[in-house]
């Protein structure tokens, strides 16, 4: 299984529009961040997306994707949903609609959002997208089986979602204790550090190492990156050992 980081940056993205901070005015390819989201594939269930960014039209380009058999939603922030609409590009081609996975609740925001392409009279060209429920319970993907974990963005529940040995998490500052269990023996985590400082509803560095030492994952990246955490670089080198931040265009094979 490959995993590529499509996207690690937070909502804003990095560069921040109008900021001239030293991450933002960076020249370092690693300070640019599209909004947060990966790839799953090399598997026998095909390409699988996690969110559909605002980025999420450029991040195919721009790993070239020619075929997808579906996305996962972890929750329904504009930042995780936003590109839903380009997905149409692949119907078109695949000639057929798109197994979208998310919670009941997320799915009311999403036909809310894209009232559109749930119409009874249906405009040419919309997006087609099956919803499909998932919960608490394991669920299975082309063959692919997923362990679905609660995890808390403040009082907003979250899908976290396990493939195998691999974990990813984004957009949490709260994992119930029968929820790190489902982590446990995981040999790769994805967790989600917006920045040095406290936050609402956000891990923080220091939060998310120690979640990641608390597991033992052996090996551990960071993700959902704001411009405040620092410059890649600087922040990279005070990592421990078996930790880092993860950047745009990273492959992890598993």
């Amino acid at each position: 299984m490959k995993v590529t980081f499509l996207g690690t940056g937070t909502s804003q993205g990095v560069p921040v529009i109008a900021c001239s901070c030293r991450v933002c005015t960076s020249s370092d390819p690693k300070d640019k961040r599209l909004r947060s989201s990966i790839l799953i594939s090399d598997t026998p269930a095909g390409n699988i997306v996690i969110d559909t960014t605002p980025d999420f039209r450029y991040q195919m380009l721009r790993v070239g994707l020619k075929h997808l058999e579906a996305v996962l939603i972890t929750h329904s922030h504009k930042d995780h949903i936003a590109g839903m609409d380009d997905i149409r590009a692949f119907n078109y081609f695949q000639q057929r609609a798109i197994d979208i996975y998310a919670t009941e609740f997320t799915q009311q925001v999403i036909r809310n959002e894209f009232s559109y392409a749930f119409a009874e009279q249906k405009y040419p060209g919309i997006p087609e997208l099956n919803l499909r429920t998932i919960g608490t319970a394991p669920f299975n993907v082309n063959g692919l089986d997923i362990i679905p974990i609660n995890v808390m963005h403040h009082r907003m529940p979250v899908m976290g979602f396990r493939f195998n040995d691999f974990t990813y998490i984004t957009d949490a500052n709260f994992i119930a204790e029968e929820e790190k269990q489902k982590i446990r023996g995981s040999k790769v985590l994805v967790l989600n550090t917006l920045r040095k400082e406290k936050h609402i509803s956000h891990f923080t560095l220091d939060e998310a190492i120690a979640i990641g030492r608390e597991l033992e994952i052996p090996q551990v990246y960071f993700t959902h990156i704001s411009h405040q955490l620092g410059r890649h670089e600087e922040v990279a080198a005070e990592l421990p050992a078996g930790m880092a931040l993860a950047y745009d265009g990273l492959e992890v094979i598993l």
